[in-house]
């Protein structure tokens, strides 16, 4: 059993449409919050950043046309509208929460730092962060490893709609075999994807553990918090 003092979970943009085309399912924001919430009053102190492919996805609209530069900031923008989104759902469940934004929105969230987001972890309040790195061509698969290495997470937990690393694609391939636990060595050997690799080299030079693992599945983000070995455990 890992015992975890805080975390950076990182949510699917994608997994919070649901079963919709686009935009927010108010079913899994609710699913969440309450998974967020037994983590929260367990101790665990929670920091959370959010893609935005729900709404927009810079590289998507760079190949439909779009300045790429600001289509990623039109990307920001929609992970600081899913943060809102999220947070209003975990102060609904009775969860204490802040936004924090990478680029100066005030009065939307609190412009962001290292020293404000330890501030209000240790006060007790889950803390998510917007706005991605602040830079384009940087995915928040990339922010989320950065923000977990500052604010000395112990561990960074992908919360995504597949329950761990597989040999291959286990939605393209029924013949793909689930990994417990593998080395970042294994996953480069083996030449898999878990997140891109500015992402991944991130947490590879800094020794940050991550869990891949099924967040939509309600119950699952207490369940890897327990130590019960759900997803796939990725060992600096």
């Amino acid at each position: 059993m890992r015992n975890y003092k805080r975390i950076l979970l990182k949510l699917s943009g994608e997994s919070l449409q649901g079963h919709e085309n686009f935009g927010l399912s108010p079913a899994v924001l609710q699913s969440y919050a309450e998974q967020i919430r037994a983590a929260a009053e367990s101790g665990v102190q929670i920091g959370i950043v959010i893609g935005g492919g729900n709404i927009f996805r810079g590289l998507s609209g760079a190949k439909k046309g779009f300045d790429r530069v600001k289509g990623d900031q039109m990307g920001m923008l929609a992970t600081i509208i899913n943060s809102l989104a999220l947070q209003s759902a975990l102060e609904d469940n009775g969860v204490r929460c802040k936004v924090l934004t990478s680029v100066r929105m005030e009065p939307i969230g609190e412009y962001y730092s290292k020293a404000r987001a330890l501030e209000y972890l240790e006060a007790g309040h889950v803390v998510i962060i917007g706005g991605g790195t602040s830079n384009p061509y940087f995915t928040t698969d990339s922010a989320s490893a950065l923000r977990a290495i500052e604010i000395e997470a112990d561990v960074l937990l992908k919360g995504t709609r597949v329950d761990g690393v597989y040999t291959a694609d286990p939605e393209k391939d029924p013949a793909a075999v689930k990994f417990d636990e593998i080395s970042f060595e294994e996953i480069l050997d083996r030449r898999l994807r878990i997140m891109d690799l500015t992402a991944f080299t991130l947490c590879r030079e800094n020794r940050m553990p991550i869990i891949v693992f099924d967040m939509d599945t309600p119950g699952n983000l207490g369940r890897v918090l327990a130590g019960e070995a759900i997803g796939t455990y990725v060992k600096p």
